[in-house]
């Protein structure tokens, strides 16, 4: 089964690279990729009010990859995600550690609402741990867990700035080192590495262009199990930017997580950052 779902991964990857080969071509499609790279610093001599020394940085890449024709849609998307932090005299840790790719084909038949198939998949770079007053535990690495998910349905789009989608799903999440709490069912006894749950999914997204300056982009993405359709994953992730020049922006994100299976309540993370932009192309 690991085979099949990393080879689903792979085959994104290749997709992508083989579009951009044809770009060379004929170029029936366009592509965007912007990094940012956010930047902090403190330093302390002989600070009689007290305070710690302290550093942090963060590399941002985005990357889409789009093919619009009179009887379809295709686009292919990435995010990838690496942060590290130090306070005083402790250990770096990670922050930030994200690699997300979005895939979905839609095909236009001259209806408000149009047929589409997707695949996501989403995992993370580096190790994870779960620190105490004396130690670190591993808790996540790469692939360790790896969440895909393949979907089909009907989606409706308003221009660029509103798209919603709605499908049948299966998900999988894979897990090697690290099966609890992430794929493990505790209701059996053998240690389960994998999980496949088939439902329903939702995928909405807004991208509001307030200024020339000030950009607003939302991803509401919601999953149930067709067995308790009652409970529902939430992943609700947004961002919104500010540009001061051309390279340089500041960044307001938040996210919001809800899976049953990982944690009874909800998880948050904001971030509140000023660093250097670059469009490749």
């Amino acid at each position: 089964m690991k085979l099949v779902f990393r080879t689903v991964l792979l085959l994104m990857t290749v997709t992508l690279m083989i579009m951009a080969q044809e770009d060379k071509k004929e170029s029936g499609w366009t592509y965007t990729m912007t990094g940012n790279l956010n930047l902090s610093q403190i330093a302390l001599d002989n600070w009689v009010e007290g305070g710690d020394n302290a550093w942090s940085w963060q590399l941002n890449i985005k990357g889409k990859a789009t093919r619009e024709e009179t009887t379809f849609k295709w686009v292919s998307s990435g995010n990838a995600n690496f942060g590290k932090s130090k306070i005083g005299s402790d250990q770096s840790r990670k922050a930030v550690d994200e690699i997300q790719l979005e895939s979905v084909y839609t095909r236009k038949l001259g209806l408000p609402v149009n047929p589409y198939a997707a695949l996501t998949a989403r995992t993370q770079f580096a190790k994870g741990y779960e620190y105490s007053d004396t130690s670190r535990m591993a808790i996540s690495a790469f692939m360790d867990p790896g969440y895909f998910t393949q979907s089909v349905g009907m989606g409706y789009q308003f221009k660029d700035s509103f798209s919603t989608r709605l499908g049948a799903s299966m998900k999988e999440t894979i897990t090697s080192d690290f099966p609890v709490p992430y794929a493990d069912d505790p209701e059996t006894a053998e240690i389960e590495t994998s999980r496949i749950e088939f439902g329903a999914e939702s995928v909405t997204d807004l991208n509001l262009s307030f200024s020339e300056n000030l950009l607003f982009s939302s991803q509401l993405s919601l999953f149930s199990d067709f067995s308790a359709l009652n409970k529902i994953d939430v992943d609700w992730d947004s961002q919104l930017t500010a540009t001061i020049n051309k390279y340089v922006n500041v960044n307001l994100a938040f996210r919001l997580l809800y899976d049953r299976n990982l944690h009874v309540k909800r998880q948050i993370k904001e971030a509140l950052a000023i660093g250097l932009t670059y469009n490749f192309f």
